[in-house]
């Protein structure tokens, strides 16, 4: 039996946990907010239900398999998401991508042979995701593992050829293929949630919204308590309000933490959070990470954080589906001039598009009767305006108001009277998730997405060793894009290196 320490309650956190204390490991998991979950949780306000950021999950195969094998998987209640697509020139709810295709054919027939290519390409590109729909071959081991990997051998020399052609490809460079700079398709195509994507991830995107896009009916709040119950039931200790404030090393190797002004031993540590505090400020000794790694680590960019704003609406769950049509929209109109690397631009949200989610139209049991729940969300350039106000708190409250103020008033363009029906009111910047989750900069998603500034080789690749003895990194900064399969993926293959 291994005594594990683990930092960081978010999935990856929560999944390590569980599967090291099923094979009777002694783990302690230290979580500095009151609550587990990290991105995946979420909380109530006045009766009113909502995800404090990821609203929805890809991967699920990878996601059911690792859930069943921590024997939850029949306690948590995935449902598969809707999307609707609404601008000045479309609107609709697609099925699958020749639907949305042809949504996108009738909003503009003067560009029908531009997005003929252009589509046509995204159909190559997509045969990099013909086994999405399989569990990751992180999440397994052994001969299994092989197995799992030759649907990718055998497609090896096609997925090299498009690598070669689209890896070092961002996703505003493929749409300046087709369309015209600062024109409307340009701006559409020119991010995949994230400004400069990779291009190979736009068509893995696309594809996704239709065919495995999930939420938690419960929310995803409710993921996370059921993870934290069972891995008490399996003996496993969740300190919550437990900010750990180092990481103790002896003769190189991490040997435990210290929080509360305890220390806690442990034969390993896994960091299930933020890979840069991780190193730059919980290690005791920063010498054990070569100068050259440290500088590395201190300049790598890190994915955009969100600005997400709460409603509670005085409207029944039955009106605001008859306005939204399906429980997550995206207001696909980017205005001219809209950019996510301009930190001063004090007009960024009236320019921004924005992604609308109701979590009491999947759950109406999610709002007081007769009312529902919305969340505005759109990703913010690093540091707007000075990092949301240089540090003062009127200027910050200011900010943020103007900021909610222009995401309402473009939601009221799906949602009429929209301003007169709020009964509740507040938002989350990305100062707000970096305090929560201790992610830097409020990183939505581990490292930048842009192919041109990654801290790892390969997006692809899974990196949980370190160079200090038995640390590992057990959350999504384990992969270049994080998200969920990220997390799970460094989980097990922590839980797997320590059994």
């Amino acid at each position: 039996m291994k005594n594990v320490v683990i930092i960081g309650s978010g999935l990856g956190g929560l999944t390590a946990g569980n599967l090291l204390a099923k094979k009777g490991h002694k783990v302690t998991i230290f979580e500095a907010h009151s609550m587990p979950g990290g991105y995946t949780a979420g909380f109530y306000r006045k009766g009113y239900y909502f995800e404090s950021g990821t609203v929805s999950l890809e991967a699920s195969a990878s996601v059911f398999k690792v859930m069943e094998e921590i024997g939850v998987l029949d306690k948590i209640d995935f449902v598969k998401l809707k999307n609707r697509f609404f601008s000045e020139d479309f609107d609709g709810t697609p099925e699958n991508f020749d639907e949305y295709k042809k949504m996108i054919y009738e909003g503009f027939p003067s560009d029908k042979e531009k997005l003929y290519m252009f589509f046509s390409d995204m159909d190559k590109i997509s045969v990099l995701f013909e086994d999405a729909d399989k569990p990751m071959p992180f999440l397994y081991n052994g001969l299994d593992r092989i197995k799992s990997m030759v649907p990718y051998i055998l497609s090896g020399p096609k997925l090299m050829r498009l690598a070669k052609q689209y890896g070092d490809m961002t996703s505003s460079e493929l749409a300046a293929r087709y369309f015209d700079k600062d024109s409307k398709l340009f701006r559409l195509y020119k991010g995949s949630g994230y400004a400069d994507a990779q291009a190979l991830f736009v068509a893995g995107g696309l594809s996704a919204m239709f065919e495995d896009m999930w939420t938690v009916k419960d929310g995803m709040q409710s993921w996370a308590d059921v993870l934290a119950e069972n891995f008490r039931e399996l003996g496993g200790d969740l300190k919550l309000k437990s900010y750990v404030d180092k990481i103790i090393t002896k003769n190189g190797a991490a040997v435990g933490v210290s929080c509360n002004n305890t220390v806690y031993e442990a034969d390993y540590v896994i960091s299930a959070g933020d890979y840069k505090k991780t190193f730059l400020e919980l290690l005791d000794d920063k010498s054990l990470i070569p100068r050259a790694m440290r500088d590395k680590i201190g300049s790598a960019a890190v994915s955009e954080g969100f600005f997400t704003v709460y409603l509670g609406l005085n409207m029944p769950n039955e009106k605001l589906g008859e306005y939204m049509k399906a429980p997550h929209a995206f207001i696909c109109d980017e205005k001219p001039g809209c950019d996510i690397y301009n930190s001063e631009d004090g007009e960024y949200f009236s320019k921004s598009a924005v992604s609308l989610y109701s979590p009491s139209m999947v759950n109406p049991r999610l709002a007081p009767e007769g009312k529902s729940s919305l969340m505005l969300q759109t990703v913010v350039p690093y540091r707007w305006m000075n990092n949301w106000g240089g540090g003062d708190r009127e200027v910050y409250g200011q900010l943020k108001e103007k900021a909610m103020d222009a995401l309402i008033g473009s939601a009221s363009r799906m949602i009429p009277g929209l301003k007169e029906c709020i009964g509740y009111k507040d938002a989350a910047t990305p100062l707000t998730y970096e305090r929560f989750t201790r992610n830097t900069d409020g990183a939505s998603s581990a490292w930048s997405w842009n192919p041109r500034k990654k801290f790892y080789n390969s997006p692809m690749s899974l990196k949980i060793d370190t160079p200090v003895k038995n640390l590992y990194i057990g959350s999504c900064w384990a992969m270049q894009i994080g998200g969920i399969p990220g997390a799970l993926a460094a989980a097990y293959q922590c839980a797997s290196r320590i059994s």
